[in-house]
């Protein structure tokens, strides 16, 4: 295990982030995923998603049935 940080690009939203899985401290690790979602996102991506597209993955399932796609813009 390393202690760095990755430089990563989010496969579903394509913004960039920095990873710290690797180093055992990533802000992921507070998102609590159902079973069932952390399926889907694991066959429909692959690599991490960043912590926007995750939070606003598991607000939607805890709402309406997520949808996987590309993120919308709400700048």
């Amino acid at each position: 295990m390393t202690d760095a940080l990755l430089d990563v690009t989010c496969p579903r939203c394509g913004g960039g982030f920095e990873c710290g899985a690797n180093a055992g401290h990533c802000a992921c690790f507070g998102i609590r995923l159902t079973d069932a979602l952390r399926a889907e996102l694991a066959a429909r991506y692959s690599g991490c998603l960043c912590l926007q597209c995750l939070r606003e993955l598991t607000s939607q399932a805890d709402g309406v049935q997520p949808q996987i796609g590309p993120a919308s813009d709400t700048r």
